[in-house]
């Protein structure tokens, strides 16, 4: 898996979370970035960020939580679709949450930006899956 440098956003309000998130990502050696976002406002920002040469961050995968204060996850996603997108990049959005609410389930289904919807915590095996999945050829 070391063979993988992703550039990964975290999104959660959480930081004991993030905290555990991170560690995953980094014991499993796939990511030449990880940065944090507490709710989706911090991470519009970040997507809509530029380097001194005009570059946006475009992270490959971005773990999304649904429950957050200022902008939750959906909130986020509204924002996130009018984005153009050289500030979208290519982006894999997983939620990742302990909602156990159908709605959610069902609104998650039915979003063309959302990949899959997964529940909390992030382990290695589910970062496997998904790296296999969508982004075994980076």
């Amino acid at each position: 898996m070391s063979n993988v440098e992703l550039k990964v956003l975290l999104i959660d309000d959480d930081r004991a979370t993030n905290l555990y998130n991170k560690y995953t990502l980094d014991k499993m050696g796939c990511c030449k970035q990880i940065n944090i976002a507490e709710n989706g406002q911090e991470a519009i920002d970040y997507l809509t960020s530029a380097d001194a040469d005009g570059n946006h961050p475009q992270p490959d995968l971005i773990f999304l939580d649904v429950n957050m204060p200022v902008m939750d996850g959906w909130e986020f996603l509204e924002v996130y679709e009018t984005l153009p997108d050289e500030q979208k990049g290519e982006n894999i959005v997983i939620m990742l949450t302990t909602s156990v609410n159908q709605d959610d389930f069902q609104k998650a289904e039915s979003d063309p930006h959302i990949s899959q919807f997964r529940s909390k915590p992030l382990t290695p095996n589910m970062l496997r899956e998904i790296i296999d999945e969508y982004l075994a050829s980076k």
